[in-house]
């Protein structure tokens, strides 16, 4: 299951609206386990785990164990169900870590395998199994992608200098970190503040990983977005959704749209998105994991409104002093980590990671 589990995470970030899943068949030979195929969701969701597994063990699979790291999938979709493929190919027992909460499956597919004369077993792996499908479960349960903060912070707990202006706060170990991070998850999101500041690309730049860059997300009420800048200019490489107030539209829309951006509409009050809704619309859109990228503004404003799943916050050993910007707009660092659960802390470079994540 281990396998498995850690075969599941190379789909991160590639497989939405689908969960990213691992599966490995092994079974006994000589009196010893031998693993005969092993699978993972491929990018865009199809083929699912399992059916890449059967694959690969081909006649090897009758009679062997599936280890798989969500329950078979027991309809038809895109695809004929996981479940009747595992019949079909004479595995003889299935050890599932989570039955999926899709109302779609909720069940029906371990049933499925049991009224065919399949021993399936339940709950092997099942702690690890729920962050690995984290975002899948948000999705189907809470109608949201789950949601990760990431914050970079000097030692004395800020973001930026003095007058707003953009420092290097953290070194190139934790850059390499964030990249990863990006690729892992299906959409990075950023206000228009730091969009207009920053001018950033958020793609994923390391070696073999640039086709992993996520769907950049920039909140936008009244589309300030520069036509000529990097995220606009690269929007038919990398897709970029602009999500706006509903009334916005007009020559800036039709610019951005033509330079290949999605122009996605929510609510707004008193000039700031709805954030509730644009998780929503997200959501809706096939996004299961969400990074957030943003400034103080941005990160503040998904705290206030609990929509923090993990915080992973970065620490530099470089103090900008008191007037340097915190971290959240108009709040204490701790009005997010109290909310969360401490995960741990390990050095990353010269700098240091902790991580928090909800109970």
């Amino acid at each position: 299951m281990s396998l498995a589990l850690a075969l599941g995470r190379r789909g991160l970030g590639n497989t939405w609206p689908n969960p990213a899943v691992g599966a490995v068949i092994v079974r006994e030979e000589r009196g010893a386990p031998v693993i005969v195929g092993r699978g993972w969701t491929q990018s865009g969701g199809r083929p699912h785990a399992e059916v890449e597994a059967l694959r690969r063990a081909g006649g090897a699979a009758r009679g062997a164990t599936m280890y798989v790291t969500l329950e078979p999938c027991s309809h038809h979709g895109k695809s004929p169900p996981c479940a009747d493929a595992i019949i079909a190919a004479g595995v003889a027992r299935v050890v599932s870590a989570l039955e999926d909460p899709n109302p779609e499956v909720a069940g029906q597919g371990h049933a499925r395998l049991r009224a065919a004369g399949i021993a399936v077993e339940v709950g092997l792996g099942s702690q690890e199994a729920r962050r690995a499908h984290a975002g899948h479960i948000r999705r189907v349960v809470d109608g949201r992608p789950h949601v990760t903060l990431k914050l970079a912070l000097s030692a004395d707990g800020k973001v930026g200098a003095a007058g707003r202006r953009p420092v290097a706060i953290t070194g190139e170990a934790v850059r390499a970190q964030v990249h990863r991070m990006r690729a892992m998850n299906d959409a990075i999101l950023i206000g228009i503040g730091t969009a207009l500041a920053d001018d950033p690309q958020l793609t994923c730049r390391l070696p073999g990983l640039e086709k992993q860059s996520p769907v950049r997300v920039v909140l936008d009420t009244d589309l300030r977005l520069p036509p000529g800048g990097a995220l606009a200019t690269s929007a038919r490489e990398t897709p970029v959704w602009v999500v706006t107030a509903a009334e916005a539209s007009g020559d800036a829309a039709r610019v951005l749209y033509a330079q290949g951006a999605e122009l996605l509409h929510a609510p707004a009050r008193a000039g700031r998105l709805d954030l509730a809704a644009v998780v929503r619309l997200l959501a809706a859109r096939g996004i299961t994991r969400l990074m957030v990228e943003g400034g103080p503004t941005v990160a503040a404003s998904f705290v206030a409104a609990d929509l923090v799943d993990e915080a992973v916050l970065f620490w530099s050993t470089k103090v900008l002093g008191p007037d340097g910007i915190d971290a959240l707009e108009g709040l204490r660092l701790d009005a997010l980590t109290v909310r969360l659960i401490p995960l741990g802390r390990e050095p990353v470079g010269d700098d240091s990671v902790e991580f928090f994540a909800r109970a």
